[in-house]
């Protein structure tokens, strides 16, 4: 499992509703996409749930690398690139992924958490932990799926979780999912990743 997330935040006056109609329009078109696991579109609204911005900031998970790189180099990604510049689209190394208790809900509510990785701690102990704090986030009432993995690069770790309501038992940043995308989601492997 990979995950790749990039961030468009936009004007403070911006008019959210573009987003929405883009993604009523437009969301459909990775329902079918190989290799995706899913794609939830996130966005957060300044001043709505604590958010500072207004931010377009699509999650995914993918299934495969081959299914990633088509959708980065063969046109996918290139309708964000047209309408928005190119945003820097970050990378992680799947850790943890597990289906929550609410697994079969529509996922209304997002969060993600990004943390570094001490550096006093064995590596093997600080994944343990992340691992063991994906199980728990999918196990709390309203929790659909609750996965993690780490940016090596910069020695991040992410977690993300989807929510069927707004009040979920995790912290970090909270979006609203206006779609998901999800063709994968059931190949998604469960568990730790290794």
């Amino acid at each position: 499992m990979h995950a790749l997330q990039y961030e468009i935040t936009l004007p403070a006056d911006y008019d959210m509703d573009v987003i929405r109609r883009r993604v009523a329009g437009k969301g459909h078109l990775l329902d079918r996409w190989d290799g995706l696991g899913l794609k939830a579109y996130l966005v957060r609204e300044r001043g709505v749930h604590g958010s500072p911005v207004n931010q377009y900031a699509p999650f995914y998970l993918w299934r495969t690398v081959a299914g990633m790189n088509a959708f980065l180099w063969g046109g996918g990604f290139q309708g964000v690139a047209d309408d928005f510049g190119r945003p820097a689209a970050r990378q992680w190394s799947g850790l943890a992924y597990e289906e929550g208790t609410a697994a079969g809900a529509d996922a209304r509510f997002a969060v993600r958490r990004l943390r570094p990785v001490p550096d006093g701690p064995a590596l093997a102990d600080v994944v343990a932990e992340v691992v063991a704090e994906t199980g728990r986030l999918a196990r709390e009432d309203g929790a659909v799926l609750a996965a993690a993995a780490v940016d090596t690069g910069r020695w991040q770790v992410v977690q993300f979780s989807l929510w069927e309501h707004d009040a979920p038992k995790a912290e970090g940043d909270l979006f609203q999912v206006l779609h998901l995308s999800a063709p994968g989601r059931p190949g998604l492997p469960r568990g730790r990743q290794w």
